[in-house]
C-alpha cells in the first residue's frame, strides 16, 4: 500500500533485500489512497467505479507512480480486499499497470472442492466467488499478464496457521499456487481495530514452522517475478 503510513519503512527494508520479489497493493476500498482516502462501503464504491472509471483511473495511476518512485523493480500486483475483481478496476489495474511494467496478477480462486477436502465447507457464495474469478483471469491473459492458477487464504484469511497448511498442503492442485498470509510480530491498535480476529503472531508462526518447511519440500517454491 503506496500510501500507507508504514511505506516508507517497508520500502526501506525492501531495498535492503535486493532478492525479495515486492508488489503493488492496490488500494481502491478501506484504506488511504493517493488522491483520496476510501471507505469500506463496496456496494458504493462498485457503482460509483462503473459510473466514473476515470476518477479511479487518476488514483490507480497514481499508485502506480507512487511504486515506481519508490526503485523498487514490480514483481507483480493485486488489490486490497480482492477489489481488483470488480471489472473496471480490474481493467484499469491492468492497462495501466503494463504501463509500469506489469507482468503477474494475483486471481484469488480458491477452488472449494480443495477447501472442502480440508474440512472446511463452502457456501453458495465461495462457489460463486470462485467462478467470478474466471472473468478477471480472462482480463489478464488477454493482456499477456502471468497468472497463478489458485490462490489459498481466502476461507481461512487471518487464520493460515500451522495445522490449517499442515492440512492443506497435501491438497494442493497442479500448477501454481499462492498461499498468502497477514503475519505480523505483535499485535498493535491498527491491527486490533482493523483485524481484530486475525491470527496474526500464530501465521508468523506457521511460516517459520520447519514441520511446514518439510511439507512443502516437495513443491517448488518461487515467486511471480521469477514466474512472470
Amino acid at each position: 500500500m503506496v500510501a500507507g503510513p508504514a511505506a516508507a519503512d517497508a520500502v526501506r527494508r525492501a531495498h535492503a533485500m535486493p532478492n525479495l520479489q515486492v508488489g503493488l497493493h492496490v488500494v481502491a476500498i478501506e484504506g488511504p489512497g493517493i488522491t483520496r482516502a476510501f471507505p469500506s462501503d463496496q456496494l458504493g464504491l462498485g457503482i460509483e467505479f462503473a459510473r466514473h472509471p476515470h476518477r479511479l483511473a487518476t488514483e490507480i495511476r497514481a499508485q502506480f507512480e507512487a511504486f515506481a518512485a519508490t526503485g523498487l523493480r514490480l514483481a507483480h500486483a493485486d488489490a486490497h480486499k480482492h477489489m481488483h475483481l470488480h471489472p473496471v478496476v480490474g481493467r484499469l489495474m491492468i492497462d495501466i499497470g503494463r504501463e509500469f511494467g506489469l507482468r503477474a496478477i494475483r486471481i484469488p480462486a480458491e477452488p472449494p472442492a480443495v477447501m472442502v477436502a480440508c474440512g472446511t465447507p463452502q457456501g453458495a457464495g465461495a462457489r460463486a466467488l470462485h467462478l467470478w474469478t474466471r472473468l478477471l483471469r480472462r482480463q489478464a491473459t488477454s493482456a499477456g499478464l502471468f497468472t497463478n492458477d489458485a490462490a489459498f487464504g481466502i476461507s481461512w484469511s487471518g487464520h493460515m496457521t500451522s495445522d490449517r497448511l499442515l492440512r492443506l498442503i497435501p491438497h494442493l492442485p497442479s500448477g501454481v499456487s499462492e498461499l498468502y498470509f497477514h503475519p505480523a510480530a505483535s499485535r498493535d491498535p491498527t491491527l486490533d481495530h482493523l483485524m481484530p480476529d486475525y491470527e496474526h503472531e500464530a501465521e508468523l508462526a506457521a511460516l517459520l514452522n520447519p514441520d511446514v518447511a518439510a511439507a512443502l519440500s516437495h513443491t517448488r517454491i518461487t515467486s511471480y517475478g521469477a514466474l512472470a
